[in-house]
């Protein structure tokens, strides 16, 4: 009898499997476009596209520190037909900084696979006048809550990794908060802010140009895209380390099968030679990973950044 049911049972999802996907996918971007959430989701839209034979089609719902876009994933039906790109952000660090959250990062989510892991760079508008991150803050403490940092709303991990610099350094920084990174960086590069901790892909453009200036990189080696910046170690701010991490969810409840099916292709599209020289273009790593991988990191990071929300003593406003 055991036999029968399980036979049954592998039947059954394999008819699913078989027959998914049948229409578009919908995948949730919880910021506007820009900024290398959109740069991370699109590229990973494309080759899950071509690998299904149905269209991938972004949605960007920014708000609230992504959770606006993250809720109404998490609300959607759980068929496979909308995904959510989670970042630190909307599954980490968020439960610290909100005292009541639309969703909950862990049980309101099938975990499908971590696509990318990058780490940030600590930069500054051409005009600042400073040349090292040791001169940045003998520059800010000298002019304590004048120099604005921008970033992705309030508890967005800029936010989070600018207050542990603030930490860190001792320095006093005026916080702007913006509906996404694009519009933060927008501002950055216009000059109308002064300081940004951001991951690569967004900041490489406009260093390339000389409209921005990396200082360091926060992470215990140097970046192989800009060798010439030194770590934050290096530059004089031991243990400031920030990274963070984009991945790939659907809604609690998805079949099983649909989302192993989700995480082979997501893995097999990270691993092909364009997605990587495109990731790797842009400073991006890939990752990869199962949904037991995924589901573990998601817990450790929620208490990683908790502990940094505790030190930094970031609030929302």
């Amino acid at each position: 009898m055991k036999a029968l049911l399980a036979a049954l049972a592998l039947a059954v999802s394999f008819g699913v499997s078989a027959q998914y996907p049948n229409r578009p996918i919908k995948l949730v971007v919880p910021f506007p476009p820009g900024g290398p959430t959109d740069l991370v989701a699109r590229l990973t839209a494309q080759k899950l596209a071509e690998s299904f034979g149905q269209a991938v089609v972004i949605d960007n719902r920014p708000g609230a520190s992504g959770t606006l876009g993250a809720e109404a994933a998490a609300k959607s039906a759980p068929d496979g037909y909308t995904l959510l790109l989670g970042t630190t952000g909307t599954l980490a660090s968020a439960p610290s900084l909100l005292s009541t959250l639309p969703y909950d990062p862990i049980r309101s989510f099938a975990p499908i696979s971590q696509l990318t892991n990058g780490v940030f760079f600590v930069v500054v508008n051409s005009s600042v006048p400073v040349s090292s991150l040791r001169e940045l803050i003998e520059f800010a403490k000298a002019r304590p809550g004048q120099l604005a940092f921008g970033s992705g709303g309030n508890g967005h991990p800029l936010h989070i990794a600018g207050e542990m610099f603030k930490v860190a350094s001792g320095v006093d920084l005026l916080h702007v908060p913006y509906k996404g990174t694009g519009p933060a960086l927008a501002d950055l590069v216009a000059g109308r802010t002064h300081v940004m901790f951001e991951q690569l892909p967004a900041l490489h453009p406009h260093i390339r140009s000389g409209k921005l200036k990396a200082l360091a990189v926060a992470a215990p080696a140097r970046s192989a895209q800009l060798p010439e910046v030194p770590t934050s170690a290096e530059a004089g701010v031991p243990g400031y380390e920030v990274s963070a991490w984009f991945g790939l969810l659907a809604p609690a409840g998805t079949p099983k099968d649909i989302i192993a099916r989700l995480s082979n292709e997501a893995r097999r599209a990270l691993a092909t030679k364009e997605i990587q020289d495109s990731f790797a273009k842009h400073g991006i790593e890939p990752v990869g990973s199962t949904p037991e991988e995924f589901a573990a990191l998601i817990v450790a990071e929620a208490a990683k950044w908790s502990r940094a929300v505790r030190l930094s003593g970031a609030k929302l406003e």
